[in-house]
């Protein structure tokens, strides 16, 4: 654990970074596609290196709120709104929702080796998902329907940037309560 006068070192060396490099003029779809990806990036930054119990680690009582409960609840969302919603896929069943327990993304994000991997497994699945529905749409226009509303594929990548962007904010949080470590 760091001092509370001393800021920890940076995760990775700037030129060890993987969410530079990408395109400074492109167009609509390349640029909000970077802005997530490179969202996507930092929740994994922000959860490398840590153990099963160090990920399902509580902010403080009561919440749930745990790095392994955000890697499960992007997943869930990720999942909602482009394989349910933008894909018309409502029928699906939603991920880490149960009758009994709603919120299971975050309430069921428990110390075990096995819930980690799956946790991420489902991630990557739900981000390679999305990134293959994206790029296939004849444009940003596309539209879904979530509650009888339509919503366009532009609308949906801006709230995952927003979504994502929101919970690496807790994240960092997380982390530095963990083991110190602060920004990037």
């Amino acid at each position: 654990m760091t001092s509370p006068s001393r800021r920890a070192d940076m995760f990775l060396s700037l030129t060890e970074d993987p969410r530079e490099g990408g395109p400074l003029l492109g167009d609509e779809r390349a640029t909000l596609c970077e802005y997530l990806r490179y969202q996507r990036l930092t929740l994994e930054i922000k959860c490398s290196g840590l153990d099963a119990e160090q990920l399902a680690r509580r902010s403080v009582e009561p919440s749930t709120l745990s790095l392994l409960g955000l890697v499960r609840h992007m997943a869930k969302v990720e999942h909602s709104w482009f394989r349910r919603v933008m894909s018309d896929r409502l029928d699906l069943p939603k991920l880490y929702v149960t009758a009994e327990t709603p919120d299971a993304d975050f309430d069921d994000a428990l110390p075990d080796p096995a819930l980690v991997a799956e946790a991420w497994a489902a991630w990557r699945t739900e981000c390679a998902f999305a990134e293959q529905l994206v790029a296939a749409a004849p444009d940003l226009g596309l539209r879904g329907n979530v509650d009888g509303e339509e919503i366009s594929l532009r609308e949906v990548l801006v709230h995952m940037i927003e979504e994502y962007a929101r919970h690496n904010g807790h994240a960092d949080l997380l982390r530095e309560r963990i083991d110190g470590r602060v920004g990037q």
